[in-house]
């Protein structure tokens, strides 16, 4: 059975361990310090519900952010990483413990200073990303009871894109940027159509989601059959919304730098077409 051997507790819930190469790891996870001592062995398998980083940068990087968190706050993040966890019910990926700590200690910091940050992509993330803001969500409140504080809404966002990254291996400077992407698209139709779509409705969820999903397949290549028939029946009928859909897709090819297939343009089309129906103009 593989182990690894303590080599400093920190405190109850981190310690830094050698792993059998002789690798220096940090083991995380509610609990792990308690009535631990140096050199006691740690199972594997009781690691593998928890975290070690590997990466000697984000080791670091974590040692660093320690020193400058109370027990009490690393408490409630180590435990807000396990409802991430439990919730996401798949491994994340280890960078989240640096970044979701470096986050959520800032947001605290500017929180005490009366400098809390308003959220411009709430709604949006809320829309692209709903099981991630529910998980987000239940870590807010989590964190407001445990340290007695009022988080704002908007952290709520903030987070569920680390939840997000932390599950698809994907950085949230990517992830902004497919975010802005989808907003910039929506401004577009909303432009073009002369509506204003609102943001707490289900057609604006639909779009949201559509544009995410048209948004990942480009970005792995997945092609769509096109239905021929149906393309020239909506250029024909539908010629506005055809054209628009085309300007999309152009702006999407501009700046995800990938091809996007003709069938995309196709399913644009009939979903403005059933937007345009449903939204007044102003």
């Amino acid at each position: 059975m593989d182990t690894f051997s303590v080599k400093k507790v920190l405190n109850n819930n981190v310690l830094i361990a050698v792993d059998i190469k002789g690798q220096e790891v940090v083991l995380i996870g509610k609990g792990i310090g308690f009535n631990t001592k140096k050199n006691d062995p740690i199972a594997k398998e009781t690691v593998e519900k928890l975290f070690a980083l590997h990466d000697e940068k984000e080791q670091e990087n974590y040692k660093k952010l320690l020193q400058e968190i109370d027990e009490e706050t690393l408490n409630a993040i180590v435990s807000s990483i396990e409802i991430i966890k439990k919730r996401s019910k798949s491994m994340l990926n280890e960078n989240v413990h640096v970044a979701l700590t470096d986050h959520i200690v800032f947001a605290i910091t500017r929180l005490l200073k009366g400098m809390a940050i308003r959220n411009p992509f709430l709604l949006e993330t809320k829309a692209l990303y709903p099981g991630e803001y529910e998980i987000a969500s239940e870590v807010v409140d989590y964190i407001n009871h445990a340290l007695d504080i009022q988080l704002p809404e908007g952290e709520i966002g903030f987070i569920a894109l680390h939840v997000h990254s932390a599950n698809t291996d994907t950085t949230i400077s990517e992830i902004n940027k497919y975010s802005q992407l989808v907003t910039k698209l929506i401004g577009v139709i909303e432009d073009q159509f002369h509506i204003v779509i609102d943001r707490e409705s289900i057609n604006y969820i639909r779009l949201v989601r559509h544009l995410r999903y048209t948004v990942e397949r480009v970005l792995n290549e997945e092609k769509l059959e096109e239905p021929k028939k149906i393309a020239e029946l909506l250029k024909k009928e539908y010629p506005s919304c055809y054209n628009l859909s085309w300007k999309l897709v152009k702006i999407m090819q501009q700046t995800l730098k990938k091809q996007v297939y003709d069938a995309e343009a196709v399913y644009l089309t009939m979903h403005l077409q059933r937007l345009s129906e449903k939204v007044d103009t102003y």
